[in-house]
């Protein structure tokens, strides 16, 4: 038997955007654990805004596990919240969403680097040159010396884990980057997500650096990129049958419950979507080819494969909750029936015969 360390990862009560928590459990197994084996555990919601102090027990439910590859025999445990009667604790976004593995979402996580108080190649006054050359930059003058080194060991630490991460690149603002995650199912792509935060985070630790997600950390008022978390997304109908007529009630959809989306696509959003930097205003829902400036940007070859495979909703910022986000995708996608488009596609009897 052998002792692994179970690091277990849980969302708390803070609004409007919760903290990651964690804690270590030592267990003996034969072998690598399997998600079965991990047994339920409690911990002190008094501390973490999800319980009183009276009553102050909740429980954890292992729903997601991953390799720890910064730790000896260690296992990354993504969690649910429970009530001590196995219900969902209302803090638990992920327990409530709809899932469907046929629906694929992909991530584009973006972020600060801070350290002492300002982003990463900051002066402690003032501001470095404009924005230009940082996005996708390379060379001192652009990334510094130590951005470069924190995200391709956390690129390592999340390929190590067995993260679907995709990819990495230096943004637009100074200080600023991105990873993008890949997930098949809304559940499963959110808990992706949440590991890579965490793995981030935990990481950061040792170079002294904070990781600032906030949307428009350096406020609204000055010439710099705020960061999102832009949802790329596809079912199996999009990818396979698609068409123009669907697109088009997809996109009516998408307008009609404009306001449902930006009240779970993360907090302060009003600061970052403005109609400048990429962004279209809060307010308004539109779409457009290769059009970053949309609410939904829509891929050149998705028209040229007859309106079939994945869209980019810009709208989502860094604070979001994937568990929210994706499940508030899915759940207007499914307000529009494929009935109709399955008949004006549907091969006739006597042509088929």
């Amino acid at each position: 038997m052998t002792k692994y360390k179970l690091e277990y990862i849980w969302l708390d009560g803070y609004e409007p955007v919760p903290n990651l928590r964690s804690k270590t459990k030592v267990e003996a197994f034969a072998s690598f654990p399997s998600l079965e084996e991990l047994p339920l555990w409690n911990f002190d919601g008094s501390s973490t805004r999800q319980a009183e102090g009276s009553s102050s027990d909740c429980v954890l439910k292992p729903v997601a596990s991953y390799p720890d590859p910064a730790r000896e025999n260690g296992v990354l445990v993504m969690c649910e919240v429970l009530m001590p009667d196995g219900t969902p604790h209302p803090s638990n976004s992920r327990a409530t969403i709809p899932d469907d593995p046929g629906t694929w979402f992909g991530f584009e996580q973006e972020y600060f680097l801070y350290q002492d108080g300002v982003p990463l190649g900051f002066p402690k006054e003032g501001f470095p040159p404009p924005q230009g050359e940082y996005y996708t930059g390379v060379g001192y003058k652009n990334v510094g010396d130590v951005a470069r080194e924190i995200v391709e060991a956390h690129l390592d630490l999340c390929l190590a884990a067995g993260i679907n991460h995709e990819g990495i690149n230096a943004e637009v603002a100074k200080g600023q980057w991105e990873f993008q995650i890949f997930g098949k199912g809304s559940k499963r792509a959110a808990d992706e997500v949440w590991i890579a935060r965490y793995l981030l985070l935990r990481l950061c630790e040792k170079y002294r650096v904070d990781v600032n997600f906030h949307p428009k950390p350096l406020g609204m008022e000055y010439d710099w990129n705020g960061s999102g978390m832009h949802t790329n997304f596809s079912t199996a109908y999009l990818r396979d049958v698609g068409g123009e007529e669907y697109f088009e009630a997809l996109m009516a959809a998408f307008d009609d419950y404009k306001d449902e989306h930006i009240a779970v696509y993360g907090p302060d959003n009003h600061m970052r979507l403005t109609g400048l930097h990429e962004t279209q205003a809060i307010d308004k829902f539109n779409y457009g080819v290769a059009n970053r400036g949309a609410s939904i940007r829509v891929p050149h070859n998705f028209i040229s494969n007859g309106y079939r495979g994945y869209l980019e909703d810009r709208r989502p910022n860094s604070l979001g909750d994937p568990y929210r986000i994706a499940g508030r995708v899915l759940q207007t996608i499914e307000t529009v029936s494929t009935d109709a488009f399955d008949e004006s596609v549907r091969i006739p009897e006597e042509v088929a015969a």
